[in-house]
């Protein structure tokens, strides 16, 4: 038993943010069914290198990108430009309780799958659209993409190291806009589906990533809002909280830089670190014993540390700071956070038994929930895979009539 059993959601959604709202509520238990286009798929299938390897060691068509964001689900190749395709859809809307779609404004109007056509056919339908800008304002017909959304949210501005060191605006390394617009959406359509239940009655709900970017401003949104004090970038520093950042400590063993995280909490955590680091005074001056003071004197303090700091290597750092429950960390590259054996411990690898590649290793999702937990039962699935499936098993259709939706190119 899954938290989602017997929910069905049809996804209408390609690249990521639409992709990563069905995947998550597919790992609950969603029964997701994919539609893409014939032939080529979900744009993200071709965002490679690197792509998966066959049997035979060569590239298949199934990009990494792609099996990142579509665990746990069944594919359907429609045409949706097609009168028959739009019709194929609508019937599949009648049989499902989510409907999420990531197109341009206006475009499933044209394509007669709007909210008001899918709910025509189903009032209990949970109506998710996902866009750049959403469905009202100036911007809402402009497409929209994560690295500008991260900019124009803010994101960049506060994101990068301090011009005065040569730094500039940058973005995240992943696309967050788009992640946290697909959570954000699950959680929007988990609390829809509850509505429905209680009521009967569906909804349509509007996600922006610009919307989700501005939320997540945070405390830094809070910051500007309350203080009318423009942030700016801080590098690797923390805006209120010091020290909280990176710092260099004495060279490894191959003698190249190395880092560590320092990130101190509070006053408490402030003076065990002083403590580790020989330096007791630094807790007692009035400088530096509060928080509020450590921030308004950051430029004094912050060079004080950097030479403590650059003392001894990072081992010795990490181990004394953990031991005195000072938050430190490590900066890990990949490789070394898939062999960290406290991820290891935490099972965030999955491996599928992919239909090209067996033993074919993905990250899990992160969700853990003790009577009903997160389901493995379908790797990312290729192009069309379950269209028989899904055409006849759902709605009842023959093979003849399937196999002319297939030669008039509609599926």
């Amino acid at each position: 038993m899954t938290s989602l059993d017997g929910i069905r959601i049809l996804d209408l959604s390609r690249v990521l943010a639409g992709p990563w709202c069905t995947q998550t509520l597919a790992d609950l238990g969603a029964d997701v069914i994919k539609i893409e286009r014939p032939g080529s798929g979900d744009d993200t299938r071709s965002w490679g290198p690197p792509f998966l390897q066959g049997a035979d060691g060569s590239d298949t068509h199934e990009a990494a990108y792609y099996l990142g964001a579509n665990r746990n689900k069944r594919s359907v190749t429609c045409d949706i430009a097609q009168p028959a395709g739009q019709a194929l859809v609508r019937a599949l809307a009648a049989h499902c309780d989510v409907f999420v779609e990531n197109f341009k404004v206006g475009d499933m109007a044209r394509y007669g799958l709007d909210y008001a056509a899918i709910r025509a056919v189903n009032p209990r339908i949970v109506y998710c659209s996902v866009t750049g800008f959403g469905q009202t304002g100036p911007y809402r017909e402009r497409a929209g993409y994560d690295y500008a959304v991260q900019g124009m949210g803010g994101l960049m501005s506060i994101t990068g190291e301090r011009d005065a060191l040569g730094g500039g605006p940058q973005k995240v390394g992943v696309a967050v806009a788009d992640l946290f617009t697909g959570l954000y959406a699950a959680v929007a359509i988990t609390a829809a589906l509850r509505h429905a239940e209680r009521t009967g009655e569906g909804q349509a709900i509007d996600m922006a990533l610009l919307d989700t970017q501005v939320a997540m401003l945070a405390n830094l949104g809070a910051n500007y809002l309350v203080s009318g004090q423009v942030p700016g970038r801080a590098g690797n520093a923390h805006q209120n909280i010091v020290p909280y950042q990176v710092f260099e400590v004495a060279p490894g063993a191959d003698g190249g830089k190395d880092h560590v995280i320092l990130a101190v909490g509070n006053d408490g955590q402030f003076a065990k670190f002083c403590e580790v680091a020989g330096r007791p005074d630094l807790a007692a001056d009035a400088r530096f014993a509060r928080n509020q003071d450590r921030v308004r004197n950051r430029a004094v303090l912050v060079p004080i540390l950097e030479a403590v700091l650059k003392q001894r290597p990072k081992a010795q750092w990490l181990a004394a700071l953990e031991s005195a429950k000072v938050p430190c960390g490590a900066i890990n590259n990949l490789a070394e956070v898939f062999a960290d054996p406290q991820v290891q411990e935490r099972a965030m690898v999955q491996t599928w038994d992919h239909p090209l590649a067996p033993g074919l290793r993905l990250v899990a999702s992160p969700l853990k929930l003790s009577a009903t937990p997160v389901r493995a039962e379908r790797p990312p699935p290729l192009l069309g895979e379950h269209t028989q499936e899904v055409l006849a098993g759902v709605l009842g259709w023959d093979s003849q009539t399937i196999a002319a939706l297939r030669q008039q190119g509609v599926v």
